[in-house]
């Protein structure tokens, strides 16, 4: 499976909706009808989904398939990727942003969610921690986490944002997730598992507090991360002396 076919889905997709052959709440077609359509197999029909999915483009219903979300539109992530590149965005910067953001949403979640929303929520803590022998995975049940938080604040603007800085995480983040350890999955699942709890029982203090101490310890576990992979590449082997 390569990046290359799920960029085919994602574009085939994209085509769909500019075309508005696909509108909201539409259903999308079955994976084999997608595979046939774009000329790939199932399994990248499958990868190019999940990677709609983290961006926020559609959604997957249990024994029912794949939609394009109803209700408001989405921002696009394109002008923030734009000047991620052009001002290169640091990844302090990113959590720094997410904390001004997710901490108050989470605060509002606690307040307003609704009984659908606290059950999405339930289960991606519950797929969070059945996934974390699959860092892809995991990384897309963890940004479902934080879309459904934003939305469950109640607040379009907030959740607006959250899904446009959410792609543009999930976009950097991916290329690097596989290198995440066991214990930096268990502790994110752990965190978000607390998160829920608190906005489950209506303790808005709580889970603006839940949340912010999760993402710094998701900003310390990335920075580690990071060193861990400039220490490895700083290790170069020595040439053999010849005679």
């Amino acid at each position: 499976m390569s990046a290359g076919g799920t960029e085919q889905v994602v574009t085939h997709v994209r085509r769909l909706i500019e075309r508005r052959s696909l509108r909201p709440g539409d259903r999308l077609p079955a994976e084999r009808d997608l595979a046939q359509q774009i000329g790939v197999s199932r399994p990248t029909v499958r990868a190019g989904l999940r990677a709609l999915a983290a961006m926020g483009v559609v959604q997957s219903r249990h024994g029912s398939g794949t939609y394009i979300p109803a209700g408001p539109p989405t921002l696009g992530s394109e002008p923030l990727r734009f000047l991620a590149a052009l001002h290169g965005f640091t990844g302090e910067e990113m959590y720094e942003t997410r904390r001004i953001l997710e901490v108050g949403a989470a605060g509002l979640a606690a307040e307003r969610a609704t009984p659908a929303q606290l059950a999405a929520l339930a289960e991606d803590v519950a797929s969070l921690f059945a996934s974390m022998d699959d860092p892809q995975k995991f990384l897309v049940h963890d940004i479902s986490f934080h879309r459904t938080l934003a939305a469950a604040s109640g607040n379009q603007i907030v959740a607006s944002i959250v899904e446009m800085v959410s792609a543009l995480y999930y976009e950097r983040r991916r290329q690097t997730a596989s290198r995440a350890s066991d214990r930096d999955m268990r502790d994110a699942a752990e965190m978000h598992q607390r998160i829920y709890r608190a906005v489950r029982s209506r303790d808005s203090d709580e889970a603006r507090r839940a949340m912010h101490e999760h993402l710094v310890l998701a900003s310390q576990h990335q920075s580690q991360e990071a060193g861990r992979r400039r220490s490895a590449a700083a290790v170069v082997p020595r040439a053999r002396k010849t005679s």
